[in-house]
């Protein structure tokens, strides 16, 4: 894979992230007053960071002992492209006397947040494929 599919892709796939966080963050602040709410939030980057971490350093990721064949392997390059976001439950926090852990106005910092890297990735592929078109027009 070549380094502007690379690129194209990892974009892609961080709007599709960024996307869901404002859904996310979204819901969070919709639901700040009902009782015994709990907010979400959308982990990706650590993951990201740990398969692109083992597709160059295979060596230094983590080995699992099998004592039999049928046993999960854990030898297999973990793709980067394999890497889904995963909304995690903070339940173990309560803000509110309801029960709800909603702050709102740290989700509408969120979202204002979510919104201006959404834009800067919109702004970051749209420079990719102007870098294509400056080759293609020589």
């Amino acid at each position: 894979m070549n380094d502007f599919t690379k690129s194209v892709e990892l974009l892609h796939k961080s709007l599709d992230v960024t996307s869901l966080r404002y859904q996310v963050s979204a819901n969070n602040l919709s639901m700040s007053e009902v009782p015994n709410f709990k907010r979400s939030v959308v982990n990706f980057e650590s993951e990201l960071k740990r398969a692109l971490d083992n597709q160059s350093n295979p060596k230094d990721s983590f080995q699992m002992t099998r004592t039999d064949p049928r046993h999960l392997s854990s030898d297999k390059p973990y793709s980067w492209q394999d890497v889904q976001p995963r909304r995690v439950l903070d339940y173990t926090t309560t803000s509110k006397a309801n029960g709800n852990n909603v702050d709102a106005e740290t989700e509408a910092n969120n979202i204002l947040q979510i919104q201006m890297q959404y834009r800067l990735l919109t702004q970051l592929t749209n420079f990719e494929f102007s870098q294509i078109n400056k080759v293609l027009k020589k």
